[in-house]
């Protein structure tokens, strides 16, 4: 039963957060979506770059070796 009261105490802790921004000026709002959202955005999209980069293969690793109909440079 403690983890009732971890998540509890999580929640809470994000509506006061959740409160203590939207209580701010506008300006410092977009001052901390810049300071932390785009950071961490950037962070998360080079993460998921490096993720599926694993699963690509280059485009001449699937290109056939021999040039398809009509393609010939003659």
């Amino acid at each position: 039963m403690g983890t009732v009261w971890d998540v509890r105490g999580i929640v809470d802790g994000w509506d006061a957060f959740e409160l203590w921004v939207t209580q701010l000026a506008f300006p410092f709002q977009v001052v901390l979506v810049i300071v932390v959202l785009l950071p961490l955005c950037a962070v998360v999209a080079t993460l998921v770059d490096r993720v599926t980069e694993r699963f690509d293969t280059s485009s001449a690793e699937r290109a056939p070796s021999t040039p398809p109909p009509g393609d010939d440079i003659s």
